[in-house]
């Protein structure tokens, strides 16, 4: 088994790995009972399985072809960015369209900070 082989060997290992991360994902979000950790469970592993599969085609594209992509770099960095940035947006658009925590929800930590915002800001 020589150099290529090797790589592309773990190229394919991190292709299956991001497609395990991604059903893992679609499990989260079936089975989480809120908004808040079905977003948690949408945002942080989606990233991180996209990246992961991402990851192992342009190593594939490297090895096999000695083709550096520049697409698959810039899809990399695009979803690193605006994924996570995205899914806070979203939920914090939800918590402050007041859409229920679930009942197992221990504490919320948030609402003592926008309460006490709210206080601090004069009336217009």
């Amino acid at each position: 088994m020589n150099a290529n082989e090797s790589l592309e060997f773990i190229a394919a290992l991190l292709i299956l790995a991001g497609s395990v991360l991604s059903v893992i994902s679609a499990f989260g979000i079936i089975r989480f009972p809120d908004v808040y950790t079905r977003s948690h469970a949408a945002t942080k592993s989606s990233t991180l399985a996209v990246l992961v599969t991402l990851s192992g085609a342009f190593l594939y594209f490297w090895v096999t072809e000695s083709f550096i992509s520049v697409r698959l770099l810039l899809g990399i960095l695009f979803v690193y960015i605006t994924a996570p940035v995205a899914g806070h947006l979203i939920i914090r658009a939800a918590y402050r369209s007041k859409v229920k925590l679930s009942e197992i929800t221990v504490e919320d930590e948030l609402e003592e900070v926008l309460h006490k915002e709210e206080r601090e800001e004069p009336s217009k």
